[in-house]
C-alpha cells in the first residue's frame, strides 16, 4: 500500500516534468510528438521500476536486520534487483491479436483475407484493411536473466490460435499451437574475436531477422522451424553474419511402389549477412527421400534446392524525405522455389524456379497525413507440373489522416494482376485477370501518431471487384455463391500489439 501511494505521485511528477521539458504541446509534427511520447513512456516505466527497486531494497534491508539473510546474500539479491530494475532481467509479455466481422451486402459472412485471390496460394497477398474476418492471437512469454559473469539468457515461448468462427466457444475449431520455444545466450565471456558480440540459440522459433509488409500480411521471406544458430558474428568492421540450421517436416506422402506412407524432413542451412544497409542471404535446402514423393503430374519432386535474397533497408523514404523503406529481390530453385516460407512445400518439382520482388515504404505527406505504399510480385514456372507458369503482381497503398488525438480516417487501395497457367494441376484452370479493392475505415485508438500505434478499433466499408475469368480458376473462393465480384462488404475489427 505504501509503495502504491508513493508510486503514483512519482509517476505523475515524472510525467509532468517530461511534458514540460520536451514541449509536447508545441511539437511541430506528429513524428516529433510520437518520439516525445515514446520518451515519456520510457521515463514513466523507469520511474515505476525505481519504485519497485526501492521497495525490494527496503525488504532486503529488513531481512538482513532481522538476521534472515547474510550480508553476502543481500548483496547478491541487490545485484539482481538492479538488473531487474534496468530491464536486463525478469519476465515480460508481448502479444499480437486481431478479431472482427466481415459481412457482405446481404448481411452474411463472406470470404476474405489477404490471400483470398487465386494468386493467394502462391503467396500473392492483397491489402488486408477491411478484408479480414478471422480471429488470430499470439501470446509471447519471455524471461531474461543476467548472470554475475555478464552472460545473458533469454527464454521464449509463444502460443498462437486462429479461428474463423464468430462463436465465443471455439474448441472444436481451435488451432492452438506452440509456435516458438527456444533459449538464446549472449554476452558469453568465453566468446572472443569475431564471436565477442555473438549470441547462440536452439529450439523452435521464427528467425530474428524476418521482416514483412504488414499492410498485406506478407513476410518477404519467412525463415522458421526447429534448429539452432548463431547471430551477429563480426566478420569485418561493417560486416556481421548469422548462420542457422532449421528443420521442417513435410506431410506424409505415398512412396512410389509402396503401400506404406513416408515422410521427409526439410533442412535449411542459411547464411544471412549484413553490410551497412545491405542484406545478403543464401540458403541451401535438402529433403532426403522427397524425390520419392508421388506427384500428381508424374514429375519428380525436388529433394534439394537453393534460395537467395538481396535486400536494402533504407533509413529514408526512397531518398525523397523522412521515413523508411525496404526492398528485396529473391530467387529460388527446386525446394527454394517456395520463396516466402522456406522449406514448407514438398510438392515442388526439381526444375521449379521462382523470382520475387518486394518493396515498401512509409512517410508523412503532411503533419497529419501518412502513407505506406508497397509492391509485391512474383514469376515462377515448372512449379508443380512441367510447363506451368504463374505470374502475379500487386500494388497496395495505405493512407491515414489523423484528425484528433484519438481518431483517424484510414484508406486503402489494392490492385493485383494475375496470369496463371497451372497446366491442370489440382484441377485448376488457366486464367488471367485483375483484382481491385477500395476501403474506407474510420479508426479509433488511444493515441494516434505513427504507423505502428496500436491498439485500434476500426469500422470499415470495402468495395471489391475482379475479372469474371478469375471465377473459373477452381482453387479459390472466387465464383462461389454470393462471391462473384463487384460487391460491397462491411465490418468491424480490432488489432492489438505490444
Amino acid at each position: 500500500m505504501k509503495t502504491a501511494m508513493l508510486r503514483s505521485p512519482l509517476v505523475a511528477a515524472v510525467a509532468v516534468a517530461s511534458l514540460g521539458m520536451t514541449g509536447v504541446a508545441g511539437a511541430d509534427t506528429h513524428l516529433g510528438l510520437e518520439e516525445r511520447l515514446a520518451e515519456l513512456e520510457t521515463r514513466i516505466a523507469a520511474a515505476e521500476r525505481r519504485a519497485d527497486n526501492a521497495e525490494q531494497r527496503a525488504e532486503l534491508a529488513e531481512a538482513q536486520a532481522e538476521g534472515r539473510l547474510s550480508a553476502d546474500e543481500v548483496e547478491a539479491r541487490l545485484a539482481r534487483v538492479e538488473r531487474q530494475a534496468s530491464g536486463e532481467e525478469g519476465f515480460s509479455f508481448n502479444a499480437y491479436a486481431r478479431s472482427g466481422l466481415l459481412l457482405g451486402e446481404d448481411g452474411k459472412s463472406i470470404s476474405g483475407g489477404p490471400y483470398v485471390t487465386p494468386a493467394g496460394s502462391l503467396g500473392g497477398a492483397v491489402g488486408r484493411l477491411g478484408n479480414e474476418g478471422d480471429t488470430y492471437v499470439e501470446g509471447i512469454f519471455n524471461y531474461r536473466m543476467r548472470y554475475d559473469n555478464g552472460a545473458r539468457a533469454h527464454y521464449r515461448m509463444m502460443l498462437a490460435d486462429s479461428v474463423s468462427t464468430s462463436n465465443d466457444w471455439t474448441a472444436d475449431e481451435s488451432n492452438l499451437n506452440v509456435r516458438q520455444v527456444y533459449a538464446e545466450f549472449s554476452d558469453l565471456p568465453s566468446f572472443t574475436g569475431a564471436f565477442e558480440n555473438a549470441s547462440i540459440w536452439a529450439g523452435k522459433r521464427f528467425d530474428r531477422d524476418n521482416f514483412d509488409i504488414h499492410w498485406i500480411d506478407s513476410d518477404f521471406t519467412f525463415l522458421a522451424g526447429t534448429g539452432a544458430g548463431i547471430y551477429d558474428m563480426q566478420l569485418a568492421d561493417n560486416w556481421t553474419s548469422n548462420l542457422s540450421l532449421y528443420g521442417r517436416s513435410f506431410s506424409d506422402f505415398d512412396i512410389v511402389g509402396s503401400e506404406d506412407p513416408g515422410s521427409t524432413d526439410s533442412l535449411i542451412l542459411t547464411s544471412n549477412n549484413y553490410v551497412g544497409n545491405w542484406q545478403f542471404m543464401v540458403s541451401g535446402l535438402s529433403a532426403a527421400d522427397n524425390d520419392e514423393r508421388a506427384l500428381e503430374s508424374g514429375d519428380s519432386a525436388a529433394d534439394s534446392g537453393f534460395h537467395t535474397m538481396v535486400a536494402y533497408h533504407g533509413d529514408s523514404f526512397f531518398g525523397l524525405g523522412e521515413g523508411n523503406f525496404k526492398a528485396a529481390l529473391i530467387h529460388g530453385q527446386g525446394l527454394g522455389a517456395e520463396a516466402k516460407v522456406l522449406g514448407a512445400d514438398g510438392s515442388l518439382t526439381e526444375d521449379a524456379q521462382a523470382t520475387r520482388l518486394g518493396i515498401y515504404g512509409t512517410t508523412y505527406l503532411a503533419p497529419s497525413w501518412r502513407v505506406a505504399p508497397s509492391i509485391l510480385a512474383e514469376a515462377s514456372k515448372d512449379r508443380y507440373v512441367a510447363g506451368d507458369d504463374y505470374k502475379w503482381a500487386g500494388l497496395n497503398v495505405r493512407l491515414a489522416n489523423e484528425l484528433t488525438r484519438n481518431f483517424e480516417m484510414q484508406y486503402e487501395a489494392s490492385y493485383q494482376f494475375m496470369d496463371l497457367d497451372p497446366q491442370g494441376f489440382d484441377g485448376r484452370n488457366a486464367v488471367s485477370g485483375d483484382f481491385g479493392k477500395l476501403t474506407v475505415a474510420p479508426t479509433f485508438k488511444p493515441q494516434v501518431g505513427g504507423f505502428w500505434q496500436r491498439p485500434e478499433v476500426r469500422l470499415f466499408a470495402s468495395y471489391t471487384d475482379w475479372s469474371d475469368e478469375l471465377n473459373d480458376y477452381g482453387a479459390s473462393s472466387f465464383g462461389s455463391d454470393g462471391f462473384m465480384g463487384g460487391q460491397w462488404s462491411f465490418g468491424v475489427q480490432t488489432e492489438v500489439w505490444f
